[in-house]
């Protein structure tokens, strides 16, 4: 046992050595063994494209809107005043807030005074009836004495002729004829001055029943009261305060404040979207006019737009416009693909994966939106982010905007 511990060592030492002597000489025998037990390499991966989210220009139905705001106001104000004086006012039938149709009565007042009046009137109106009857009595009595005398002098005009009668009797039957149909002549006139005096006292009766009337204060047009000084008791002057205020129809426009630039391109008919913090949603309206003048103190123009009836809308409320200057088709890209590049606008074109930057004029801006008037084409791919990521000439592989958030998630800074 001994034995065979001391040659396995004197064993090993004779192999490495018989190992050493049967190898090539020199070290760069040794090399093709060293590389035959390394495995070859893998050849070395092409560097990875950024990807960059990209948008396509398509046809998108802008709308150019101008904000404004204002107060509500009436489209026409009808101020009643009553159209007798001194009378006084008797009872009081309508209420600010009342709808009131054209001819409804608002108030009546005291009708006494013009009652005793028109009592009057008929008596004188009775008197010149009497006249007129006495006037064509007259007449008929001087009608037939003129025809008379006429006879009379024709015949002693005969006679004188004849020589029967002095011709100073027949001048003097003659002169009586004359002065009988004079006679005639003034009982007509005065039957005309008499029916005279009945067509004065007919047109005071008639101004006296029209006065009578209007002791009934009517509305003059249908409409919306806003405003009531009428009191019972007070004595009615178109002098004194406005016995009703009225809104025609009940119509209500928005006089909305508009900066100069804004004044010019707001014109009457366009569209609007009236919106208040107690409406639940907006009101639609049109431009009724623009006023053809700018505050010279505030540099700000006014533009009047008609609201609908049916909205909640009353005098002094404040709202707020949005009007539609603009509607049209354009091609759209997102607001943010368009940059500057030396003062004019930009967007970084995608074609077969190369970035081009291309001058382009913009149109309508709406929302996160904007049209394109002319430098692309229906289709053409724009980096959704122009300045962020990328430069005129870069590769990226393109990742549509709506290829969803793990996809966007990609894009590298």
């Amino acid at each position: 046992m001994s034995l065979l511990r001391t040659l396995l060592p004197a064993a090993a030492v004779a192999g490495v050595i018989l190992a050493l002597a049967a190898a090539p000489a020199g070290p760069e025998a040794a090399v093709p063994a060293a590389e035959a037990a390394v495995p070859a390499t893998a050849a070395a991966p092409a560097p990875a494209l950024p990807a960059i989210t990209v948008s396509a220009a398509a046809p998108v139905l802008l709308r150019d809107r101008i904000i404004a705001s204002g107060l509500v106001e009436a489209v026409e104000e009808v101020r009643v005043q009553p159209l007798v004086e001194g009378q006084r006012v008797e009872a009081v039938l309508a209420e600010i807030g009342d709808r009131v149709a054209e001819g409804e009565v608002l108030a009546r007042l005291s009708t006494a005074t013009l009652e005793l009046q028109l009592s009057q009137l008929a008596a004188s109106r009775a008197a010149a009836g009497a006249q007129i009857a006495q006037a064509e009595a007259s007449l008929a009595q001087t009608t037939a004495s003129a025809e008379e005398a006429e006879r009379v002098a024709a015949r002693a005009e005969r006679l004188a002729a004849e020589g029967n009668v002095p011709r100073a009797q027949a001048e003097q039957a003659t002169a009586g004829a004359v002065a009988a149909r004079a006679a005639v002549r003034v009982a007509a006139q005065g039957i005309e001055a008499a029916r005279a005096q009945l067509g004065v006292v007919d047109a005071q009766i008639a101004n006296a029943r029209l006065q009578l009337a209007r002791t009934e204060v009517k509305a003059p047009v249908a409409g919306l009261v806003v405003a009531r000084n009428a009191v019972v008791g007070a004595i009615a002057s178109g002098a004194g305060p406005t016995m009703f205020t009225l809104v025609r129809d009940g119509a209500m426009e928005l006089r909305a404040e508009l900066a100069e630039p804004d004044r010019l391109r707001v014109l009457p008919g366009q569209g609007a979207n009236l919106s208040s913090a107690g409406w639940p949603q907006p009101v639609a309206g049109k431009v009724r006019l623009v006023e053809p003048a700018i505050d010279p103190q505030t540099r700000l123009g006014f533009a009047r737009i008609t609201i609908d009836p049916a909205a909640p809308a009353v005098l002094g409320m404040f709202l707020a416009a949005e009007i539609v200057v603009a509607e049209e088709e354009q091609l759209a890209v997102p607001v943010t693909a368009v940059g500057s590049d030396s003062g004019r606008a930009s967007v970084m074109r995608v074609r077969e994966g190369v970035v081009e930057r291309v001058a382009v004029t913009t149109g309508i801006r709406e929302g996160g939106m904007i049209g394109i008037v002319a430098g692309l084409a229906a289709g053409d791919l724009v980096v959704t982010r122009a300045a962020a990521f990328v430069r005129d000439g870069d590769h990226i592989r393109p990742v549509p905007a709506t290829a969803g958030p793990a996809a966007q998630a990609e894009e590298a800074p």
